[in-house]
């Protein structure tokens, strides 16, 4: 239970009796104070917006708070409030009342209701939820020694010193009340003292825990997850300049961003897997965004900017996914560009312990918070660019670390998780093949122990857009290497015929290659001599030798094909240009299409029948359908 303390007057007053109310302006303005303080301040009579003593000793004095008017006796509040005394005009005459209005009275009527009864003597109730009200309304009306000892700012303070803030609990309480009491529980340092307050208790907990569970150090996230985001900033400030551990600050600011952040829970999944329904993607993802008041839209912005500026700086100390969501919502609300940029950069550094789906980034307009990019002539669903800003933080601080003699490099986990999203966004029907290239050639050469999984993005991608050109599929290709395809899948890319024909002919040479490998590792070692293996050593020499020949005679085929092809399209457009009928014309391209294919297919019989098979592999027509 909150602690509190009933506060009541010492002194009592003679009573007035109804009989001497005749005579009641004849006497001093001291003495004219209600005997029966109970029947007084408890009783007003109500009506709208004015609330009068129920008092048989005429009142004279109004006071004017928010909308409300108060009818009071002078007295009581002249001779504990300093501002009342100085701003009351003279002394009242029996038939005139004074006006006096209390601009941007902390706590509203309420407080003042408590103030009154403490001006006529009765006891009020001093607790965590009233404390720092009645602490700035009395520094408001200057309720200080020097007009009565015990006034209403000494008792106040001495409860908030020795009472509240040796409570964990009634300092939450009381910093949660000073949200609403700006700037006054600012200047009378009542924020402060708590936030300092709330800051060491932590320290000290979690100083004396050492290495405990999340379960026994975290006991007290919720409690400062409560409260407004500039209390919470001073919070951590404090916390983290009395030495606590980034990790247990890294934990209450994701445990806050939890509770203040409903959109950092969403999950975004990949387009493959649930099909490219743009519509049904944007509402998963933030479908009410659109409808959000413009008051909690900036609240929201204001709570992540203010996160991100005291995010912890150890690499560790935040999660890979939360930095990522961060980011998610940073962009939805439009943060500044230079807080997105250090949200990547931080990303960059972690880039090792991130899963794809973390990061599927939805694209959306500049300036149109959380509204998706959902027409074909606004490109792509995710935003692939801050992907690619991402790898490159990745790389520069792989390259510091390198210079600094550091960890390993941590390329190559990194080059599977980039494969697997390339196979992800593959699938979007707008995505550029520049886009898609930059991002594959994004990690250097040496990044990819083998290439299979770029193999299955690069598949993946042609098989989603079929009416690519010949020659940008010989780009796309350029991407992988051959070399490094495990057998498998070269077993499956010379059979593929989304690929154009160098890069099958490249992907058969290194086929057989890796076949003859595989071959000599599961024949027995040998037990001759030197000569023997020497001369098994040439005979592999050769044969290596003569698949290189042989590919070097398919592709003096294949220009030869392509010359041929080009002085057959000559030949048709003179002929086009000589025919005028439309069935004379049909019947020149049969003729010309019949001409060349019959030449293809004489230069590929004889292809097939120079290309060495020396271990029974059987080439076969180019019909499969895609591994992915």
């Amino acid at each position: 239970m909150n602690n509190s303390l009933r506060v009541t007057q010492p002194q009592g007053h003679e009573e007035v009796s109804s009989s001497d109310s005749e005579g009641i302006d004849q006497l001093p303005d001291k003495s004219i104070i209600p005997s029966k303080s109970t029947t007084v301040a408890d009783c007003f009579k109500n009506k709208e917006y004015l609330r009068s003593i129920n008092s048989q000793i005429p009142t004279d004095l109004s006071i004017q708070v928010h909308e409300t008017t108060y009818t009071v006796h002078k007295y009581p509040l002249v001779s504990k409030s300093g501002y009342i005394a100085r701003h009351e005009a003279q002394p009242s005459l029996s038939n005139f009342r004074q006006n006096l209005k209390l601009e941007n009275f902390p706590g509203g009527t309420d407080t003042f209701e408590i103030i009154l009864k403490f001006c006529y003597g009765l006891p009020i109730d001093l607790n965590s939820s009233n404390i720092a009200v009645l602490r700035c309304a009395s520094e408001y009306l200057e309720m200080t020694e020097e007009l009565e000892e015990g006034n209403l700012v000494f008792k106040t303070e001495g409860f908030l010193t020795f009472v509240v803030l040796s409570s964990w609990k009634d300092t939450i309480a009381v910093l949660k009340s000073c949200e609403t009491l700006s700037p006054w529980a600012e200047n009378l340092q009542i924020v402060r003292r708590c936030c300092d307050s709330i800051a060491w208790k932590a320290y000290k907990d979690n100083s004396s825990t050492g290495d405990a569970t999340l379960n026994e150090e975290g006991w007290w996230y919720d409690d400062v997850a409560r409260l407004r985001i500039d209390h919470f900033m001073r919070i951590i400030t404090a916390i983290r300049a009395k030495g606590t551990k980034q990790e247990i600050i890294g934990r209450c600011i994701m445990h806050y961003a939890e509770r203040w952040l409903p959109g950092m829970d969403v999950e975004l999944k990949g387009l493959r897997g649930y099909g490219y329904v743009k519509n049904d993607l944007q509402f998963g993802v933030f479908g009410d965004k659109e409808e959000e008041p413009i008051e909690h839209s900036k609240e929201q912005k204001t709570i992540i900017e203010s996160l991100i500026s005291i995010l912890p700086h150890q690499q560790k100390s935040l999660s890979c996914k939360f930095l990522l969501q961060m980011l998610k919502m940073a962009m939805v609300y439009s943060v500044s560009p230079a807080l997105i940029a250090e949200l990547e950069k931080r990303v960059g550094m972690m880039l090792e312990d991130a899963k794809v789906n973390d990061l599927f980034i939805p694209r959306y307009k500049n300036g149109d918070q959380g509204k998706l990019l959902n027409s074909p002539e606004e490109c792509t669903m995710h935003d692939i660019d801050v992907v690619q800003r991402i790898v490159e933080y990745f790389l520069m601080h792989e390259q510091q670390q390198m210079q600094q003699q550091q960890q390993k490099s941590g390329k190559f986990n990194i080059s599977k998780l980039l494969d697997n999203y390339l196979a992800e966004i593959a699938t979007e029907p707008h995505l550029s093949i520049t886009k898609f290239q930059v991002l594959a050639e994004s990690l250097p050469e040496n990044a990819r122990l083998c290439h299979d999984g770029l193999y299955r993005a690069i598949d993946i991608y042609l098989k989603t857009h079929p009416s690519l050109p010949e020659h940008e599929r010989r780009r796309l290709c350029k991407i992988m290497n051959c070399e490094k395809l495990s057998l498998d899948a070269c077993m499956h890319a010379a059979q593929n015929d989304r690929l154009p024909l160098r890069t099958i002919v490249q992907v058969l040479f290194s086929e057989q290659v890796k076949m003859r490998s595989a071959m000599q590792e599961k024949e027995p070692l040998p037990s001759g001599n030197n000569s023997e293996q020497e001369g098994n050593q040439i005979s592999t020499n050769m044969e290596i030798k003569n698949l290189k020949a042989e590919l070097e005679n398919v592709k003096t085929q294949m220009a030869e094909l392509q010359s041929d092809y080009s002085e057959l399209q000559q030949e048709y457009e003179k002929t086009t240009n000589r025919q005028k009928s439309i069935s004379g014309w049909s019947s020149g391209w049969k003729k010309i299409k019949n001409s060349f294919q019959a030449k293809v297919d004489r230069d590929e019989t004889r292809d097939e029948q120079k290309i060495p098979n020396p271990v029974g592999h059987r080439v076969k027509s180019r019909r499969r359908s895609s591994i992915s």
